[in-house]
């Protein structure tokens, strides 16, 4: 990752090309939060989707937007962390609402390209929706991609722009078959939100751990 050049103003990544920078804070409070809702505000206004309520026993545990000075931000993650429902072991959510193109949800999903049109188009084709959940009062269907073999992935569109949910272990995506509704935290940020220490997924290592 290079950072912006006199010419274009642009971060750029000898992979990729031209890429948004992706910013995490190191820790995650409701100040946090508010600081992040004012910058996914920014540019095309990107949803901050919050599980709520959230799962019994998680707490969110970090935020991140993709960015720049010129455009605003492009894309936005939330991770929440706690037992999965199917062995109580420590499990991660990451979600990811983006612009097409941006690239972001690539980097935990562990795909290449930038965008999930073609693996989304060919998962729609297979058969009908993997799972459906509610975002912004609206049903979602989402489908299962290809991903790590660490991790599930599933993708859909809500408010017109990729919705995307990662969960480590895999087995954790069967949070996404318990009715599991989503808030957009720029509309309205609950008090009673509880907090954990920062995921470590939000790095984004695309890979299996």
């Amino acid at each position: 990752m290079q950072p912006p050049d006199q010419p274009s103003g642009d971060w750029h990544c000898e992979a990729c090309g031209p890429v948004l920078p992706l910013y995490v804070p190191s820790h995650v409070n409701r100040e946090v939060l508010v600081a992040a809702v004012t910058e996914v505000t920014r540019g095309d206004g990107v949803p901050l989707w919050c599980p709520w309520p959230l799962p019994q026993e998680w707490v969110v545990t970090g935020v991140g937007w993709v960015a720049d000075d010129r455009d605003g931000a492009r894309g936005s993650v939330l991770a929440c962390s706690g037992p999965s429902p199917v062995t109580g072991e420590p499990a991660d959510l990451l979600l990811v609402a983006e612009s097409p193109g941006t690239g972001l949800a690539g980097r935990y999903v562990g795909s290449s390209g930038p965008d999930f049109g073609p693996s989304l188009a060919d998962a729609m084709a297979a058969g009908p929706p993997h799972a459906k959940l509610k975002a912004g009062g609206h049903p979602t269907p989402m489908w299962s991609v290809p991903s790590g073999s660490d991790r599930s992935a599933y993708v859909g569109e809500a408010r017109a722009v990729w919705l995307v949910a990662v969960t480590w272990p895999a087995t954790a995506g069967y949070l996404l078959a318990d009715d599991l509704v989503l808030l957009d935290l720029a509309e309205w940020l609950p008090p009673e939100i509880a907090y954990g220490p920062r995921c470590a997924r939000l790095e984004g290592v695309a890979r299996n751990e």
